[in-house]
């Protein structure tokens, strides 16, 4: 490929922040309120989709139908809750790796933009100091197709003026790494290699990535690129 590297589209939950601590605490909550447990384990299928497609698994894994109405109030309920927790965020909760390495990338002039299912991104990055970070903010205000659909990330890229070959996307959700394929973008997967199998490359956190390492996915995509642990 002849594109160099002009942008990078980070996912919120999970890669730049731990929130995925909080959304688990309030629909683990929501969950014991409506009479049943719900596990880490089964936590991980809710992460980069959408509030409702969320309480959709939820309720599936508790037996439960609600109509549309008593659905929104308990996604509204959850959301209540987590709220509450993220407002007591500090910059002592970015993961390790992170405000460095956006810090670096700004110094380099490549571009930067969040893509995120969250509706609280902004809140989140005014708490941990990292919203001056981002040249474009894509969140869940903004879209109305949750990944792996790659608007979120088709989005970010319009707004930046970049192809999306150009892109590199951060992601520890599978659906979001499904999105990023279907973008036609470079990603690097945050977490599991086992689950995250179709990035191009994995690590255990941003603090394990270069921008060296970045530009050499140029020279490598469509081969087998070695998982970085």
């Amino acid at each position: 490929m002849n594109n160099l590297l002009k942008a990078c589209i980070f996912d919120l939950d999970g890669v730049l922040v731990d929130t995925a601590v909080y959304h688990y605490m309030a629909w683990k909550r929501l969950a014991l309120k409506l009479g049943f447990d719900f596990t880490q384990e089964q936590n991980e299928g809710l992460k980069g989709i959408s509030r409702m497609q969320s309480l959709e698994i939820l309720l599936a894994e508790g037996g439960l139908v609600f109509d549309e109405a008593a659905k929104l109030k308990l996604a509204d309920k959850k959301n209540r809750w987590y709220c509450e927790y993220i407002e007591k965020m500090t910059a002592d909760e970015i993961l390790p790796g992170a405000a460095s390495l956006l810090k670096e990338l700004k110094s380099k002039g490549i571009k930067t933009a969040l893509g995120s299912a969250s509706k609280n991104a902004e809140t989140i990055l005014r708490n941990t100091n990292l919203l001056s970070q981002f040249d474009v903010i894509v969140d869940g205000n903004n879209i109305t197709k949750a990944k792996p659909d790659p608007q979120v990330f088709l989005l970010a890229a319009g707004q930046l003026k970049v192809k999306p070959e150009e892109c590199v996307v951060f992601e520890d959700a599978r659906a979001g790494i499904a999105a990023a394929v279907k973008a036609g973008m470079h990603s690097v997967g945050i977490g599991n290699p086992a689950w995250l199998n179709q990035a191009d490359i994995v690590v255990p956190a941003l603090k394990d990535i270069s921008i060296d390492t970045l530009n050499n996915l140029f020279h490598t995509k469509g081969t087998s690129y070695e998982t970085v642990y």
